[in-house]
C-alpha cells in the first residue's frame, strides 16, 4: 500500500453561511491509496466548528503513514477497523482513508459500490439543493438561479420565518430547513407550525447539539418532522436520539466513513428512525461516495458541487435533482486533479 494525499481549497460560488459562520472558499483534504497497481480516492473536507483542519490531517497522518501503508489489505471494514484505533481522534482522517478504501476494493472487484452491495438505484431519493443564509434579495435569487424540486435552506437569523415567506411565493418546491442548532426551544415551538404553514416538510437541527431535555419535549410537539444532525456525529449517537429526533442525518466525514455510516443506517433502520444522507461541501469525490448509500436513504443533501465553484473529479451529476450515476467501478469517479 503507497499513501498520497493534497490540500485543495475549493471556492463557493457565493459565499456559503450557516447560523455558525460565513466561508467563501471549502478546504479539503484528499487521499490517493495505491495497491497493486489500483487507486482509490477519498476525501475530507475541514470544518471549523469541529476543530479538525487539513493541517491536523496531514500531521496525523504523516505520524503513522508507515502503519497506513503496512496494512495486508484485504477489505475496507477491517481496514476501518484499523484505521480507527490508530486515529481515534481523527474521524475525518479516517474517513478520507477509509473511503478510498472502498473505492480501491470495488476497482479490484470491477464493481461500483452500490452495485457489490446489491442496492437498486432506480427511486434513489433526489437531492436537495441549499439556499445559504444572505440577504433576502440574494435568497430568492440563488433559489431562481437555480430551479429545483427541493430546496434546504439555512435559518436561525433574525426574520427568518419571514424570509421563508418570501422565498415560497417564487416557488412550489418543497422546502426543509436547517436551523444548525440556533433556536431556543421557545423559538422552535413558536416557528415550527408557521413553517408548516409555509409547505416546509422537516426541520434539522432545531436546538443545541446537547439539549437532549428541549428536544424530548419538541420532539412530542412538533407538527414537522425532526432531523438530528450536529446531535448525530458517531455510531453510538443514533440511540441516543431516538425518542428525541424523527431522523438522522448521517455524514460521512463526521463520522468516519463509508463503513460507519452503513452501520448506522442500520440501527436506525431497527429503531425505525428515517434517514437522511449529508454533505459538508464535498467535492465531486466526496459526492459520489454519498451517492453510493443514497438508496439506502429516505433523503439526500449532496448538492456540494453545485455550490463550489471549483472541483476536482468528474463523478455523479444532477438532472432536476435526481442522481445521475456514471459508468465506473468504487466511487465511479474519475479524477483530473494529480495527486502530485
Amino acid at each position: 500500500m503507497k499513501v498520497s494525499y493534497k490540500i485543495f481549497n475549493l471556492p463557493f460560488k457565493y459565499p456559503f453561511t450557516i447560523s455558525k459562520g460565513t466561508k467563501t472558499h471549502q478546504p479539503v483534504f484528499v487521499v490517493e491509496l495505491e495497491y497493486f497497481g489500483h487507486k482509490g480516492y477519498g476525501e475530507a473536507p475541514a470544518i471549523s466548528y469541529y476543530n479538525i483542519p487539513v493541517e491536523k490531517m496531514i500531521e496525523d497522518l504523516e505520524a503513522k503513514k508507515a502503519l497506513v501503508e503496512k496494512f495486508s489489505f484485504s477489505d475496507p471494514e477491517r481496514y476501518w477497523h484499523y484505521l480507527h484505533h490508530l486515529f481515534p481522534q481523527n474521524s475525518f482522517l479516517v474517513c478520507a482513508l477509509d473511503m478510498a478504501a472502498w473505492d480501491l476494493y470495488g476497482k479490484m472487484k470491477k464493481k461500483q459500490l452500490h452495485e457489490l452491495w446489491g442496492l437498486n438505484i432506480i427511486n434513489t431519493p433526489v437531492t436537495d439543493y441549499t439556499i445559504g443564509i444572505d440577504t433576502e434579495g440574494m435568497m430568492i435569487k440563488k433559489m431562481q438561479e437555480k430551479p429545483w424540486p427541493v430546496y434546504k435552506i439555512k435559518v436561525g437569523f433574525d426574520k427568518d420565518i419571514e424570509t421563508i415567506a418570501a422565498l415560497r411565493k417564487h416557488t412550489d418546491a418543497a422546502f426543509r430547513v436547517d436551523a444548525n442548532a440556533a433556536w431556543t426551544l421557545d423559538e422552535a415551538l413558536l416557528k415550527i407550525p408557521l413553517l408548516k404553514e409555509l409547505g416546509v416538510d422537516m426541520v434539522e437541527q432545531p436546538l443545541a447539539k446537547d439539549n437532549w431535555e428541549g428536544m424530548k419535549i419538541l420532539y412530542k410537539k412538533s407538527v414537522l418532522p425532526l432531523y438530528a444532525d450536529e446531535a448525530c456525529v458517531a455510531e453510538a449517537d443514533v440511540e441516543k436520539c431516538y425518542n428525541h429526533f424523527h431522523g438522522i442525518n448521517i455524514k460521512l466525514t463526521k463520522c468516519s466513513g463509508i463503513t460507519p455510516a452503513r452501520r448506522m443506517i442500520t440501527k436506525a433502520r431497527q429503531l425505525d428512525m428515517k434517514i437522511m444522507i449529508g454533505c459538508m461541501n464535498e467535492s465531486s469525490l466526496g459526492t459520489a461516495a454519498i451517492a453510493q448509500l443514497a438508496p439506502l436513504a429516505d433523503h439526500v443533501d449532496m448538492d456540494g458541487p453545485l455550490l463550489l465553484a471549483q472541483d476536482i473529479a468528474t463523478a455523479v451529476s444532477f438532472e432536476n435533482g435526481k442522481i445521475i450515476y456514471r459508468q465506473g467501478f468504487g466511487l465511479g469517479v474519475d479524477m483530473y486533479e494529480t495527486m502530485e
